[in-house]
């Protein structure tokens, strides 16, 4: 039996260790803010419920997601284990790094907003045959308010970054706390005078606040620093040596999601929808523990990889065993109480009682992946943090090729469930690869 002085040195040794106690923090703020996301999407549930307009948001925020996940996200995995780099080794390049960081984002962006708004229509008879003018009319006037979060979002992400390397994890992830509360306020107060554009709306307003935070902040604790770009460094160089691979592998996960809209726009209104409330409570505990975890650890890996990198492979094992024994008991419970969590949160007014059987099924086929979506995440955020983006790439085409191929079996098999299973099976075989790599890396450093 443990003894009280154990006890107390455990919670004495937790206390001292600075990454513990940032994964904490970084884990009640995410707590919070994903609180609060969920909130949003009780307000979302309790005025739609199965709708066509919010099966028409959720295609066309898709998009702009995806490029920022793809493009805006990979970008900033590569820039905080080389912005960590040029730290150690000439701080007097740190200036030119951010300059040339930022150039690389706004013009990113810029192109793929423009790129965004020619190919609308292109897109959405390509992915979503068979619709009414109506039908894709709104997800045209909604996609254009949405469209501008893409320079938000990038630019946010950036100096997130930073922060994050400067060790205040609290603000940048405070910073998306903006986004629902806007949507909440926009759908409590102005739902009659914005119309159909309620949710583009509040998202556009949110990720903008999300960024005039975050600058801020920034600007507060002087770390950011502007100075003549320099594409020819040796970091910027590994940067874009790395992003390559990066954006390949990013934007063949990211279309993971479209694959998904795809087969389940053929399936009957409202399943769009379903398949995004059912996804809401999964992603909510890998958020927690995921982003927690992740957003800690990508420069923790990035200054433990210059300073020790055969060391590095253990730490990474260890935190994987116990990030899989607390998923796994966590995904349990919620695959137990999914019905009753849905019932409790969503069903009113426009959510039915039938609602609730289709999502928490659905729920359920998702909760599965909790484990192996997590132990991934980390696994990802260490190989990028060793510049090994280009296994990802491999990696990327076997998940997307198996979900194209499983979709295709369990939608005729389970209906839009089997979309939900084929999702978490993917990210099964996922993270048992990325495994296997990471432990032949240890092998050849031993």
């Amino acid at each position: 039996m443990i003894s009280k002085s154990q006890i107390q040195a455990l919670l004495k040794k937790g206390a001292n260790n600075t990454t513990l106690t940032n994964i904490f923090t970084v884990g009640l703020l995410t707590l919070a803010v994903k609180g609060l996301g969920f909130a949003k999407e009780i307000v979302i549930a309790n005025n739609f419920g199965l709708s066509e307009l919010l099966d028409t948001f959720y295609i066309a925020v898709l998009a702009p997601s995806l490029i920022y996940a793809v493009f805006m996200g990979s970008f900033n995995s590569v820039f905080i284990p080389n912005y960590v780099s040029t730290l150690k080794t000439n701080k007097l390049l740190i200036g030119r790094f951010q300059s040339t960081s930022f150039i690389v984002t706004i013009a990113v962006a810029a192109v793929f907003i423009l790129l965004s708004f020619l190919f609308t229509d292109v897109y959405l008879e390509v992915f979503y045959k068979g619709h009414t003018p109506s039908y894709y009319a709104l997800i045209k006037t909604q996609f254009y308010y949405v469209a501008p979060c893409i320079l938000f979002w990038g630019l946010s992400s950036i100096i997130g970054g930073l922060l994050t390397i400067d060790g205040e994890f609290r603000f940048s992830s405070i910073s998306s706390v903006f986004t629902p509360l806007s949507i909440i306020v926009c759908l409590i107060f102005f739902r009659e005078a914005l119309g159909n554009l309620v949710l583009a709306i509040g998202t556009l307003i949110g990720s903008f606040l999300g960024f005039i935070f975050v600058l801020i902040i920034a600007l507060k604790r002087q770390i950011i620093h502007i100075d003549t770009p320099d594409f020819v460094s040796q970091d910027v160089k590994t940067l874009f040596k790395q992003l390559p691979a990066k954006l390949s592998s990013g934007l063949l996960v990211g279309m993971n999601p479209f694959v998904d809209q795809f087969f389940a726009a053929q399936l009957i209104i409202g399943s769009i929808a379903a398949l995004n409330y059912g996804i809401k409570i999964p992603a909510f505990a890998i958020g927690i523990i995921g982003i927690a975890v992740g957003n800690v650890m990508l420069p923790y890996f990035s200054k433990q990889a210059i300073d020790n990198r055969a060391e590095i492979f253990d730490k990474v094992q260890s935190m994987i065993k116990y990030l899989v024994i607390g998923s796994v008991v966590i995904t349990i419970i919620l695959f137990l109480l999914s019905s009753t969590i849905v019932s409790l949160f969503l069903e009113r007014n426009a959510f039915t009682s039938s609602d609730t059987e289709i999502v928490s099924k659905i729920q359920q086929m998702y909760l599965l992946q909790i484990p192996s979506y997590i132990i991934g995440l980390i696994m990802n955020k260490f190989l990028t943090s060793i510049n090994k983006n280009n296994f990802m790439v491999v990696t990327s085409v076997i998940s997307l090729t198996l979900n194209i191929v499983l979709n295709y079996i369990l939608i005729r098999e389970m209906g839009v469930y089997g979309l939900a299973l084929a999702t978490s099976i993917v990210s099964i075989v996922n993270s048992v690869i990325l495994y296997i790599y990471i432990y032949y890396l240890k092998k050849q450093h031993v």
